[in-house]
């Protein structure tokens, strides 16, 4: 080629300036017909692409060959025609060939690179539009491969400029590798957390997690290598390091939303004085009231008012709708804590289908609000500190 334009410009200028012009030109027809190749991929590879993989029933495809994994591909093209054909045209000028050789393998190498990095994007989306696939969290893998590989990019472009193995700028970088070290420990200690985290499914975006060093308590967004953000409830955002995360203790929801019950564990104080045997009267009056169904008899006889409010209580939430009941892995129970000074506490353990925050909310209130209206039928008190109103009742 080089030989043809030579000859070519002889005929109009003459052989000295040829000889100066023909590199030049050499180099300009091949970047027209670089340029050339890279429009006849785009115009007709990556359509044809498009049009078989939309005909497949699949449609992984249509998102791993997406138009940006393709033009990726096509890049590759114009690069390949360069380090074929500049050698042999640049064979009598030594000097540029060399150097445009270094820029061409440069140009291959970022296509490399570049179209890797698509296609590990291209991956990450496919996999967030699947729901039962966004679960894995592959966010910290395609960093870390990202990570890799633009360094070795890097490494290797080095190594282009210079002249010289990349082997050798690896061995001078694991001489200051202790300083290297030093300088970034926070990211390498975060660098190795998140993977921890990320292989080990401690962590997953979407999952409720409450950290109370970093102030977080709420949805994880954002996972990568170095930070995760989670949004408050308050739509605030925390962004937590890895490595406090993975040190320190923190709690995730995720295993009781997707166990399907979510415990009530909450107590009340019942006042010592209150808790006496109740009146024949009294039985009668909680019996026509329907407030003994469910209670054995030989509860019913020992005739203790603390006694039949916790068998009914037990009895009310076994039966109430959204509590779980038959799996015995969640089991309900309503308990006496250990006595304290302000009363006897009363616990009750339950689990609910109402796992969501504000449904869960409603629901614990609406059991407790029934426990608060009842409990004066069974003649006890809830132990409550005096107030101001108190005070002043007793000086009246």
């Amino acid at each position: 080629m080089e030989e043809m334009i030579y000859d070519f410009l002889v005929r109009f200028m003459g052989e000295n300036t040829a000889a100066g012009a023909a590199p030049w030109v050499t180099l300009g027809v091949i970047g027209i017909a670089a340029w050339v190749i890279y429009e006849i991929c785009v115009g007709l590879f990556i359509p044809l692409v498009d049009f078989l993989t939309r005909k497949t029933v699949t449609t992984w495809d249509d998102d791993l060959l997406n138009s940006k994994v393709l033009k990726a591909i096509a890049q590759i093209m114009p690069a390949i025609w360069l380090a074929v054909t500049l050698p042999d045209a640049l064979s009598r000028y030594p000097r540029v060939a060399e150097w445009c050789g270094r820029l061409t393998s440069l140009y291959i190498l970022w296509a490399i690179v570049h179209l890797v990095l698509v296609f590990l994007r291209s991956v990450q989306d496919a996999f967030d539009k699947r729901q039962l696939l966004k679960q894995h969290n592959l966010e910290i893998v395609r960093q870390t491969i990202v990570l890799f590989v633009v360094a070795m990019g890097i490494i290797i472009g080095i190594g282009i400029i210079i002249n010289r193995s990349p082997v050798a700028i690896l061995t001078a970088l694991g001489a200051s590798a202790a300083v290297l070290m030093l300088v970034f420990r926070d990211t390498l200690l975060n660098f190795t957390a998140g993977i921890q985290l990320t292989v080990n499914k401690m962590l997953s975006r979407g999952d409720w997690v409450v950290c109370q060093k970093a102030g977080a308590n709420g949805e994880v967004v954002e996972i990568k290598l170095t930070t995760v953000k989670v949004q408050n409830w308050d739509n605030s955002i925390v962004t937590v390091p890895p490595y406090t995360l993975f040190t320190e203790s923190f709690q995730n929801f995720q295993a009781m939303k997707q166990s399907g019950g979510r415990r009530v564990s909450r107590s009340v104080l019942i006042d010592v004085n209150s808790v006496r045997f109740l009146t024949k009267n009294e039985l009668e009056a909680l019996s026509s009231a329907g407030l003994l169904e469910g209670i054995d008899e030989h509860i019913k006889a020992r005739n203790v008012n603390l006694s039949l409010f916790r068998h009914y209580m037990e009895h009310f939430i076994g039966t109430y709708p959204e509590v779980i009941a038959e799996n015995p892995n969640m089991l309900y129970m309503v308990r006496q804590l250990q006595p304290t000074a302000q009363g006897i506490p009363l616990e009750l353990y339950f689990f609910t289908t109402r796992t969501s925050w504000k449904p869960f909310e409603h629901l614990q209130a609406d059991v407790f609000d029934h426990l608060y209206a009842v409990i004066g039928r069974f003649g006890l008190r809830i132990y409550q500190a005096p107030s101001g109103r108190d005070i002043l009742a007793l000086s009246n």
